[in-house]
């Protein structure tokens, strides 16, 4: 859902677009338009109507897993820390939109829960759920190769299933935003989560 909602944001489709993306420099395109300027906005206005908000910010897991108590969406937020040695720490934390239900009590979770929860569900679900399997396969088959010609080795490399696993969980805890969505959007499985539990359907 998330990408048919940047399909649908796209300016480019009725034929003006932003260089450098968010510079707030607007070009026409010279391409033909597939849409009309007004269509566009009524796409808008009727996105807006249900209560998508546009934050600016894309994180992993938004659109990714809906309500287990009452069936909304997902949102997020952040929120930041300063510690008394100046540094400062970024919590994010999902909850219920509450679209389907105003009285939700579905509790907020932090985002590590999360991340701990998905990475030890990639222990017990079948690898052939993750339609992912062959390009995390080239991934470590490329990583152990790098290893390999830096430690002068000339040996055959082996993929294993728990190579595959440990790097689906190296992309839930370390990977970017876009990575952990991928690897989600690749699960069979519909992701639900209730009272800070996840539930794969």
């Amino acid at each position: 859902m998330s990408n048919v909602y940047i399909l649908l944001r796209n300016t480019f489709y009725y034929g003006k677009f932003e260089y450098p993306k968010g510079g707030g420099q607007w070009f026409e395109g010279i391409h033909e338009p597939i849409i009309t300027k007004d269509l566009f906005d009524l796409v808008q206005n009727n996105i807006s109507s249900h209560h998508i908000k546009n934050t600016g910010k894309e994180f992993a897991f938004t659109k990714m897993m809906t309500c287990g108590v009452c069936g909304s969406g997902i949102t997020a937020d952040e929120k930041f820390k300063k510690l008394k040695n100046g540094d400062v720490n970024r919590y994010v934390y999902y909850m219920c939109t509450k679209h389907n239900d105003s009285k939700c009590k579905n509790p907020i979770v932090n985002e590590n829960l999360l991340i701990e929860q998905l990475a030890s569900l990639m222990n017990k679900i079948d690898l052939n759920e993750i339609g992912m399997r062959e390009k995390i396969k080239e991934e470590v088959r490329r990583i152990k190769n790098f290893q390999s010609s830096l430690l002068n080795e000339k040996t055959s490399i082996k993929i294993s299933n728990i190579d595959i696993r440990n790097y689906a969980k190296y992309i839930l805890r370390d990977g970017k935003t876009e990575e952990k969505r991928e690897l989600l959007m690749c699960l069979r499985s519909k992701i639900s989560v209730a009272n800070r539990k996840i539930i794969l359907d």
